[in-house]
C-alpha cells in the first residue's frame, strides 16, 4: 500500500487515505509521505459528503470486500472517477486452496467456480475499472480461467530500488549469522498452518542433524495454544512480534517459509531478499516471484526433502553464498520499480483520459454495478436507519 501511494504521490496527485480501521501504535504515520487521512464509517452516509467533496479523480480500493462497501457509493456521488481495484492478492485462490487442502483434496483451478467468494471478488473486478494484480500466477488464472479481458488487469508486484553490488557488499556473511528464522502475522491461517508443521514435521528432522541450531518465529497474534508449541530444549522459540524485521532476518542464516496454501507474494520471502538472507519455501511461497531451478535457497513441498534442504543450505557456505547471490538476481530481475511505474502512470492516464470509451466495453462491469447499487445500496440504507435507532 504505501509503495503504491508513493506512485500516485509521484505523479502528482494529491493523495488521501480514508479508513474505517482504528489506528492503532504501529499504524504508518502517513502524513509523513505527504499523504492526509481521514477516518470513516461503514454503512453511513456521512461517506458520501465526504466524497462529494473531496471531488477525487481516481479512488481506489483495498481488496474486494471494501469496494464491495464503498463502490457503488463512489460510482453514485462521483460518477467520472476512476475506480481501482488493489486485490493485494487473489482472495478467492487463498480461500479455495486452504479449503481443499483441509478437505484433503488437491486444489483445482476450476473449483473456484464452487465458491461464493470467487463470485464477489470477480464481481468487484468487472465493476472496477481496473484491477491491480501482484502476481502473475493469478493474472494468467483471471485470464485463462476466468476470461477476464487484460485492459481490465495490471500487473504491478511489489516494488524496489535496484540492489547494488555495494549495497550487498553490506550483507552479513555467512559466518556472521546464525539459527534459522520464520515471520508471519498468526492471524493469518497460512502463516498458523505454516508453524504448526515445521514444529510437528519439519523441525524434528532439522534439529536431529544440527542440535545446537535454534529455529526462531516471529509473529504477531498468536494464541495461547500457538504460544504453548514454544520448546526451548528443542530449540524452537516464539518471540512475539519483531520490532526490528530486517535486523533479525539480517542476523538468521535461512528463512523458512514452509506455505502449503495461500496466494499472492510474500512479503516475508522479499523481506529476506532484501537482507541477502536465502530461504527454504515450498511451491506456494515461490510462486509468481521465481522458479525453483533461480530460487535464492531451495524450493519443495515435502516435509523431508524440505528439511534436508534446509540441513543443506545452512551448513554448506558455497551454496548458501550462491543462494545469496540470487536475492539480488531476482529483486533486480523482475521487481524494480522503473521498471513497472512507468506503465502503470500511462494506463492510469489513458483512462482518465478515455474513460467514457472504456467503460462502454465494459457491458458486464456496468450490469454489475446497477444491480449491485439496487441491493447493497437498499441494504446499507437499512443498516444506517436501524443504527440510529440503536
Amino acid at each position: 500500500m504505501l509503495q503504491l501511494i508513493d506512485l500516485f504521490i509521484d505523479q502528482g496527485f494529491a493523495t488521501h487515505f480514508a479508513s474505517t480501521a482504528s489506528r492503532s501504535d504501529y499504524s504508518d504515520e502517513l502524513s509523513t509521505h505527504g499523504v492526509e487521512c481521514h477516518d470513516i464509517k461503514l454503512n453511513d452516509s456521512s461517506f458520501d459528503y465526504f466524497l462529494k467533496e473531496l471531488d477525487p479523480i481516481v479512488v481506489m480500493f483495498d481488496r474486494f470486500m471494501t469496494e464491495e462497501q464503498f463502490g457503488w457509493r463512489v460510482a453514485e456521488q462521483c460518477p467520472d472517477a476512476i475506480r481501482i481495484l488493489d486485490t493485494e492478492d487473489l482472495h478467492s485462490l487463498r480461500y479455495t486452496r486452504q479449503k481443499r487442502f483441509k478437505e484433503g483434496v488437491p486444489f483445482r483451478p476450476e473449483s473456484m467456480f464452487q465458491e461464493e467468494i470467487t463470485k464477489r471478488e470477480l464481481a468487484a473486478i468487472y465493476r472496477s475499472d481496473l484491477s491491480l494484480m501482484i502476481s502473475t500466477y493469478e493474472m494468467d488464472l483471471l485470464q485463462k480461467i476466468f476470461q477476464i479481458p487484460e485492459y481490465n488487469l495490471c500487473y504491478l508486484p511489489f516494488l524496489f530500488d535496484p540492489i547494488s553490488d555495494s549495497n550487498a557488499e553490506n550483507w552479513h556473511s555467512y559466518d556472521d549469522r546464525s539459527g534459522f528464522i520464520m515471520i508471519g502475522n498468526f492471524l493469518h491461517e497460512p502463516n498458523r498452518d505454516a508453524v504448526k508443521w515445521l514444529k510437528s514435521e519439519i523441525w524434528p528432522l532439522i534439529r536431529s542433524k544440527l542440535p545446537a541450531v535454534e529455529m526462531n518465529i516471529y509473529g504477531a497474534y498468536a494464541a495461547q495454544n500457538e504460544l504453548q508449541m514454544e520448546n526451548r530444549k528443542e530449540g524452537f522459540r516464539l518471540h512475539g512480534r519483531a520490532e526490528k524485521v530486517k535486523q533479525v532476518i539480517s542476523k538468521s542464516r535461512v528463512m523458512l517459509a514452509p506455505l502449503r496454501f495461500g496466494a499472492g507474494l510474500k512479503g516475508k520471502l522479499f523481506d529476506a531478499m532484501l537482507c541477502g538472507t536465502p530461504s527454504v519455501t515450498t511451491s506456494i511461497g515461490a510462486e509468481g516471484i521465481s522458479d525453483s531451478k533461480n530460487w535464492c535457497g531451495t524450493v519443495w513441498d515435502s516435509a523431508l526433502s524440505f528439511a534436508e534442504a534446509a540441513i543443506e543450505l545452512y551448513k554448506n557456505a558455497d551454496k548458501w553464498k550462491i543462494a545469496q547471490k540470487r536475492c539480488s538476481e531476482i529483486i533486480n530481475g523482475g521487481f524494480l520499480v522503473q521498471d513497472y511505474s512507468p506503465e502503470f502512470n500511462n494506463k492510469l492516464n489513458d483512462l482518465i483520459e478515455n474513460r467514457v470509451d472504456h467503460r462502454r466495453s465494459q457491458f458486464i462491469g456496468s450490469m454489475l454495478m446497477h444491480h449491485t447499487m439496487a441491493s447493497s445500496r437498499f441494504m446499507s440504507k437499512w443498516i444506517e436507519e436501524k443504527n440510529k435507532g440503536m
